[in-house]
């Protein structure tokens, strides 16, 4: 490069070229401070609470970057080309921005990086943000039951009668992933399986149209499933049973045992008034 040549082979810039010569020892200069700093860590970019928003809802966008960093810049994706949103001045590891309101303009794909002294950072990962709530909620629907056992499977069907939409999307509260897309012609089929414990609990659906990845359906009604090991419940019954009768049947022994003992203890009746009229007569015939 011209500065290396500069620096190493002894040559001088010719005076009436001091401008551009001041150009060049710039440009040397901050590849000399680049190369001492290294190459920077790269950002992570996160939305709160979720990069799912409703219709009008806002949300925030977190830029992490280093605390030596004095300048953040959000950028939005569209058509292969970045356009900056909004910067952020001042020395900090965290960078927030906030976006009022989410409409079919603000959805779409985000980047950030952040600057420190001359360097720029490489850009963060893309963070998809999807407006919810532009098509009436669909369907979510099952011809099976939705309490089963593990190990089984299970279809569902996301659908729309009245919008012709063409990508489904299956999700399960709790989760922070999307789990499943599918594509299809006005509806879309997910199998779930084989199924275990940790498959229990409210699923829900979006849709939308494939030109327009990021603006959703308003979420269908949850279906709840649920999975039960219904034979280890078996067992526990079973057992609380054969605990009861054994139970009755050390009540009734220790009630025999008791009797037993009691009559043993305590003199017959019958006896009990024999022994006055016993006493009666050995007396009489003492004084005789």
């Amino acid at each position: 490069m011209p500065c290396s040549l500069g620096m190493h082979d002894g040559s001088r810039m010719p005076t009436n070229e001091s401008f551009r010569g001041l150009n060049l020892e710039v440009f040397c200069l901050i590849q000399k401070i680049q190369a001492q700093e290294g190459e920077l860590p790269i950002p992570k970019i996160s939305a709160v609470p979720s990069s799912v928003i409703p219709w009008n809802e806002s949300v925030k966008i977190q830029c992490f970057g280093i605390p030596e960093s004095y300048l953040y810049q959000l950028e939005i994706l569209k058509n292969s080309t970045s356009t900056v949103v909004e910067e952020r001045w001042g020395f900090q590891k965290v960078a927030e921005f906030i976006i009022k309101r989410m409409d079919t303009n603000t959805a779409g794909r985000y980047q950030c990086q952040y600057r420190k002294t001359v360097s720029w950072s490489k850009h963060s990962e893309a963070l998809e943000l999807v407006v919810t709530g532009l098509y009436e909620k669909p369907f979510l629907s099952t011809d099976q039951g939705l309490v089963m056992m593990p190990g089984q499977n299970i279809s569902l069907q996301c659908g729309s009668a009245h919008i012709p939409l063409d990508r489904f999307l299956l999700t399960k509260e709790g989760e922070a992933s999307l789990p499943q897309h599918q594509n299809g012609e006005h509806q879309g089929n997910f199998i779930l399986g084989p199924v275990n414990l940790s498959f229990s609990g409210n699923y829900r659906c979006y849709g939308w149209h494939s030109g327009s990845p990021y603006v959703w359906s308003a979420p269908s009604d949850a279906l709840e499933l649920v999975v039960t090991d219904t034979m280890n419940q078996g067992y526990t019954v079973e057992n609380l049973i054969r605990m009861g009768v054994a139970g009755l049947i050390l009540v009734a022994l220790l009630a025999i045992l008791a009797e037993s003992w009691h009559s043993h203890k305590v003199p017959n009746k019958a006896h009990l008034e024999d022994l006055p009229e016993l006493t009666s007569n050995t007396q009489k015939y003492q004084t005789e």
